[in-house]
């Protein structure tokens, strides 16, 4: 076969092959191309889910006459102005969108710069081009694509339904909205208009959750933790949720680089990272991410459709990532997402109860005597005044019992000197009034009602001093009366015996002990007395899991979750007023405390307005 050159139409379609897979990916280049353009307003329209129509209108500055039959052009840019590909400042860069679209689409559009008298417009079919025509329009560009991919029919077939199409490009649409939240955009299709946001106002930080709210959810916003963090010229902004916020999907996780889009491995694996020990595997956060750093840091030409980059430190990245959201996590206390309150006064269903009299014989209606009646009579009013009784108002005391040391029967903790009285308002997790079925400790407000799970509560507790311990080098051990011995398969207490120098710098002293057994002769003092065999086997099964070369201190807030959980209290056990109210004050001081090691909610909070409203008083 004898070399020879493509014809400019073939290379055109084979560059949209790449750049351009479905009507999403035009929408994502040519609302871009308006960004870059300057524009603060951009309207979208989709028919037949973009197969039909496309179109993108903007206000941004438009082009010449001349620049109008240049776009057209392969390669034809104006956003490399010193022919630099490492310091890129623009979303597109590479002069191929247009043409790509062109080549496979009826494809029309009309532009007017803003100190022009007309405007122009071209049509190009197929890659045919036509000639530039004026036109009356405002400032600013109208992009039509019509018929996409005519010219390319095989690429039809690929195409999925209307409705996952303009998913993809409603999709694209959010994404962009939230990286630039000055900017007006809406998007519509020939039933409804499925985006519409007008520019925010403000300073960035207000903007974006201004924005981020309109897209995310009022949820998200008042559940977010503000982002800012810098390392080496990195700047890390943005807002991630509490992590009793959650989804079963990282469909709600944004990244955005140098304000681009992007979706990156590594990112996931930094937010799974910084939320370890506070979700459970499969439950993923919400948050939207910013991050700024100098051009020639990040390399984006390395995908088509500039949707992965490169870092030159990605190890910079990931930790600066991990740390920021580390420490927001840290600084939001005890605070749980404000959803579960509603979620839990949705599952009420209220329902009319009939409360019978005490039973008695049953006779024919008209047969009974006066002194049975007035009997009766006085038993109900008896009832009436019984009622009105239960009903009545609580007695409320100014202040909550002096504070004994958490939890004294674990035997844990630091120790604390007694607080002095304050008034229940002070407190967030209010005073302890009683508990409920021995597992949940109910908390009264100054302007509603707060419901602890023990067990969760305190197994959040006993982890944060096992790692607060271990960072001090300091965590004390308890030996055992008797040693235990703990029998499981062989490969798993060979793997625990080769972690024995590690756990035992955890407070887990252990040896092996014959073949397929170890024995256990010391344990971590604050998880007082708990079920070894138990804790071992689960270990066990951790060890497993994790990278066989990973140091047990770069999954020690894994490890240590597993031992709190054998070392809380449990569900079943009475507490005394004290043990309670102290419980609720340490969690008020405790990073995290809102959540359990697992990443469930350890309380829910009711406001007085929301319970009123169930009872019909609201």
């Amino acid at each position: 076969m004898t070399l020879r050159r493509l014809p400019d139409n073939i290379v055109n379609q084979i560059a949209a092959g790449e750049v351009i897979e479905r009507p999403a990916s035009a929408v994502k280049e040519l609302v871009e191309n308006a960004i870059d353009a300057g524009a603060t307003r951009i309207d979208v329209v989709m028919r037949n889910g973009g197969r039909s129509l496309l179109s993108v209108t903007d206000n941004g500055k438009g082009m010449s006459e001349d620049e109008l039959a240049l776009c057209f052009e392969r390669h034809a840019t104006s956003k490399l102005p010193d022919e630099d590909l490492v310091h890129i400042q623009h979303l597109g860069f590479r002069g191929e969108a247009i043409p790509s679209i062109a080549s496979v689409s009826r494809m029309t559009i009309s532009t007017r710069t803003k100190d022009a008298d007309t405007g122009w417009t071209l049509t190009v079919e197929g890659g045919t081009r036509g000639d530039v025509q004026p036109v009356g329009m405002p400032a600013g560009t109208r992009v039509e694509v019509r018929d996409i991919f005519f010219a390319t029919p095989a690429r039809l077939k690929f195409l999925k339904s209307e409705r996952a199409e303009f998913g993809a490009a409603l999709d694209v649409m959010r994404r962009l909205a939230m990286a630039y939240p000055h900017i007006a955009f809406s998007l519509a299709d020939e039933k409804r208009t499925a985006l519409k946001v007008n520019a925010a106002q403000g300073d960035l930080f207000e903007a974006w959750l201004d924005r981020l709210g309109a897209i995310m959810g009022r949820e998200f916003t008042e559940n977010a933790l503000k982002i800012d963090a810098e390392r080496d010229g990195i700047i890390l902004t943005g807002y991630a949720g509490v992590p009793t916020l959650n989804r079963g999907n990282a469909a709600m996780q944004f990244m955005f680089v140098n304000g681009r889009p992007v979706k990156d491995k590594q990112f996931t694996g930094a937010v799974r990272a910084a939320y370890m020990d506070l979700l459970a595997r499969n439950r993923h956060p919400l948050l939207a991410l910013f991050l700024e750093l100098p051009p020639e840091q990040v390399d984006v030409n390395v995908h088509p459709a500039k949707a992965e980059v490169r870092f030159r430190d990605s190890g910079g990245v990931r930790g600066l990532i991990i740390g920021a959201l580390r420490n927001a996590l840290a600084e939001n206390g005890h605070q749980a997402s404000s959803t579960i309150g509603g979620q839990v006064l949705g599952a009420f269903k209220p329902q009319s109860v009939q409360l019978p009299l005490q039973s008695r014989p049953s006779r024919p209606v008209g047969m009974g005597n006066w002194s049975d009646v007035q009997q009766e009579r006085r038993a109900y009013q008896g009832l009436q005044e019984e009622a009105a009784t239960y009903h009545a108002p609580l007695p409320v005391s100014g202040s909550v019992p002096e504070i004994a040391d958490p939890l004294p029967v674990q035997g844990v903790g630091d120790e604390q000197s007694p607080a002095p009285e304050r008034p229940i308002e002070d407190y967030p997790l209010g005073a302890a009034r009683g508990q409920l079925h021995e597992t949940y400790i109910v908390a009264q407000t100054r302007d509603g009602m707060v419901l602890v799970d023990q067990h969760a509560a305190h197994e959040r507790l006993v982890m944060e001093r096992m790692k607060k311990a271990f960072a001090e080098n300091n965590v004390p051990r308890q030996m055992l009366l008797l040693p235990d011995v703990v029998e499981l398969d062989e490969v798993s207490a060979n793997r625990i015996s080769e972690r024995a120098e590690e756990l035992a710098q955890m407070g887990l002293v252990i040896e092996p002990f014959g073949r397929g057994a170890i024995v256990v002769r010391e344990t971590p003092a604050m998880l007082g007395t708990c079920d070894v065999k138990n804790l071992i086997q689960d270990l066990a099964d951790d060890l497993d899991e994790y990278d066989t070369a990973l140091a047990l201190k770069d999954r020690m807030d894994d490890v240590f979750a597993t031992m709190a959980c054998h070392g809380s209290v449990r569900s079943g056990r009475r507490l005394t007023a004290e043990e309670m109210n102290a419980l609720l004050r340490e969690m008020e001081v405790t990073p995290h405390s809102g959540q359990c090691n697992h990443g469930r909610p350890t309380y829910v909070e009711l406001k007085l307005h929301d319970i009123e409203k169930l009872f019909g008083r609201r």
